[in-house]
């Protein structure tokens, strides 16, 4: 059968649930990565209502889910997902419940059963209110002490719940196939962030504050969000915040204000209308594993990106592209990543396309050699069943969704593609999809253009969709990387011929120099470790404010096999945990000085957030491809 014909993916896997009595019970479901019964009950609105304990390093308090029946088999059973949490009691409407939790199946967590007095008809509703403690185990807060924030006064948390770590707050639907409305009421004594607007809070019994917030636009749950902590905030446009430690705010409101909302106004031309109200940006402290959470309302975002130069910003573009395309068109499960992060990239880059592209298609490249060229996760459309969506993660879904997306601008004509953009997120708008529905919809879309739809129709979707390695590489323009192009070329007779100078990167802007380390990088015999040191000597590239030059630098060096830059290596794994610079200087560390690396991850890793501390660990210990 063509995969690619099916409107919706009937092909699916089949999770395998097994109650009290190791019973199995099939779920049919799009989303392999969820334990949850979500075809047969749907969460239309949570409130969670927590108490931050930072002495206690948990959340505690309860959510209440309401459900919808979507069956009229009369389902007495509620099935969510949960990961090491405490639950202490269930009630359904109001009354005391009987529930239990099965057993766990590796990597999904444990899914908890809840049992209904009586059947409930097609579109009925209950109210599920759950009693709930996190615990140390949970793989989506982090707690920092206040030796771990910048100005040391107060501790610190924050969540990160993409992919699958939600149901490590509480117990939910954790699949982006199913989105709800939220209320937040959050009991802290530091001020709090969550991705909802802020709605009038009130002083607890006591003393501590309580913070209110709604998210009128529904969500699928690996948006659900909070943070906590000694922060501060100052405009950085007209319906925008920046929020962050005090002693970093003015540092933090430099760097935003001068594009954030020319960001929002364009991707508003290509799409249409900013739907969340606010956009505010939180900088996290330095232990955040990401670039950038698209958290609506908030995006949270690393320090790295504040490199005193606005020349890594380029986050904030793409985190405010999930605006649209993710947060309200989203992919049904991770196996569809692509329909996230392609056309985030996609849009963030309609300004320099061709230059971002290039660094792009470097990242692509390393993402598909790390993983091997037939790597399944080296795919567009992935097989996760039975797999942590997390294993899978790299730049390949959104370098390689861009450029699948880019290949269709350039097969249709930019000019009627960009018609097409506006019409697929109006058709998706508040819900999920897969790529099946990404192809049927483009399709239909074509039908009445006769050389389009013959072209559409033609294309090799299969290839697109499940061929391994790199896509066909585009003719990008080059005009602004040909310059350092030129200098590496220079660079292959240094200390003969070319002298080099720190004049050689006048006008060159940090972004060009990333291009020109990159290069270095690719080749297949490596500087001298003399020349390694030179290099960073004249050009001061390890001084270097912007972490995107000093961290490929030092990778350059460890690649060279030049020992000097060991210590500086070590000292920034210990002053930054995004992982996009963690994992690959670990990886070149290692190599180098395997017991160093070791070394240094030992005395570190309780500085870095869990995800990537798991990830870290598979790279130094053994992968565990499933």
């Amino acid at each position: 059968m063509n995969r690619t014909s099916l409107p919706r993916r009937i092909f699916s896997c089949t999770r395998s649930i097994f109650n009290s009595n190791i019973r199995k019970m099939a779920t049919a479901t799009r989303d392999p990565n969820t334990l949850s019964n979500y075809n047969v009950w749907r969460s239309t609105h949570i409130t969670a209502n927590f108490g931050i304990l930072f002495d206690q390093k948990k959340l505690a308090g309860s959510v209440v889910h309401r459900f919808k029946s979507l069956t009229n088999a009369e389902s007495r059973e509620i099935i969510l997902d949960t990961s090491y949490l405490d639950i202490s009691g269930v009630k359904v409407d109001g009354q005391p419940t009987k529930w239990e939790l099965l057993p766990s199946i590796a990597p999904f967590g444990t899914p908890l059963k809840i049992s209904l007095d009586q059947g409930i008809k097609l579109d009925g509703t209950v109210e599920v209110d759950i009693e709930v403690n996190t615990t140390e185990k949970c793989t989506a807060l982090q707690w920092l002490t206040p030796a771990q924030t910048s100005n040391k006064r107060h501790p610190y948390m924050f969540s990160q719940c993409q992919a699958i770590h939600a149901r490590s707050i509480f117990p939910c639907q954790d699949t982006p196939d199913v989105k709800s409305t939220i209320d937040f009421n959050i009991t802290s004594p530091l001020p709090v962030m969550t991705s909802g607007l802020p709605i009038k809070g009130e002083i607890s019994q006591s003393g501590t504050q309580i913070y209110r917030f709604n998210q009128s636009v529904p969500i699928p749950s690996y948006l659900f969000a909070i943070a906590s902590g000694d922060v501060a905030e100052a405009p950085i446009g007209p319906r925008s915040v920046v929020a962050t430690s005090p002693d970093k705010l003015d540092e933090c409101q430099w760097e935003l204000k001068a594009d954030t909302e020319t960001f929002i106004t364009t991707i508003e031309k290509i799409v249409y209308p900013y739907v969340w109200g606010k956009y505010n940006v939180l900088i996290l402290p330095p232990s955040f594993p990401y670039g950038g959470m698209e958290n609506p309302i908030f995006t949270f975002a690393t320090p790295s990106i504040i490199s005193k130069d606005r020349e890594n910003i380029d986050v904030i573009a793409h985190e405010l592209a999930h605006s649209w395309s993710g947060n309200l068109v989203t992919n049904a499960s991770w196996e569809h990543f692509w329909l996230n992060e392609g056309w985030t990239v996609y849009l963030e880059r309609r300004a320099y396309r061709h230059f971002s592209a290039i660094i792009g298609w470097k990242a692509l490249s390393d993402s598909v050699e790390h993983f091997g060229h037939d790597h399944e996760f080296t795919k567009l459309v992935l097989d996760l069943d039975g797999k942590d969506p997390d294993d899978s993660f790299s730049s390949i879904p959104y370098e390689k969704g861009f450029n699948f997306l880019f290949h269709l601008e350039n097969l249709v004509g930019k000019p009627k593609f960009d018609k097409f953009i506006p019409h697929y997120f109006t058709v998706f708008k508040f819900k999920s999809l897969d790529s099946f529905e990404f192809k049927a919809t483009i399709l239909d879309f074509f039908k009445s253009d006769a050389e389009a739809s013959k072209l559409l129709n033609e294309l090799d979707w299969d290839t697109w969709f499940y061929a391994p390695g790199l896509p066909p590489k585009p003719q990008f323009d080059t005009s602004l990387v040909d310059v350092v192009y030129k200098l590496a070329k220079k660079w292959e007779t240094a200390g003969s011929s070319f002298k080099p100078q720190a004049s050689d990167l006048d006008g060159l802007t940090a972004n060009q120099i990333v291009v020109f380390l990159e290069q270095i990088l690719r080749w297949e015999q490596p500087l001298s470790p003399e020349l390694s040191k030179t290099m960073g000597e004249v050009y001061g590239l390890t001084k270097s404010n912007n972490i995107e030059v000093s961290n490929l630098y030092l990778q350059v060096g460890m690649k060279a096999g030049d020992e000097s830059v060991i210590k500086p290596t070590t000292e920034l794994l210990g002053h930054i945990g995004r992982m996009k610079f963690v994992r690959p200087l670990y990886r070149n560390l290692q190599k180098i000085n395997r017991p160093v690396a070791l070394e240094t991850f030992e005395k570190y890793k309780d500085f870095y957030h869990p995800i990537c501390r798991g990830m870290v660990e598979k790279d130094l210990f053994g992968k565990k491809d499933n």
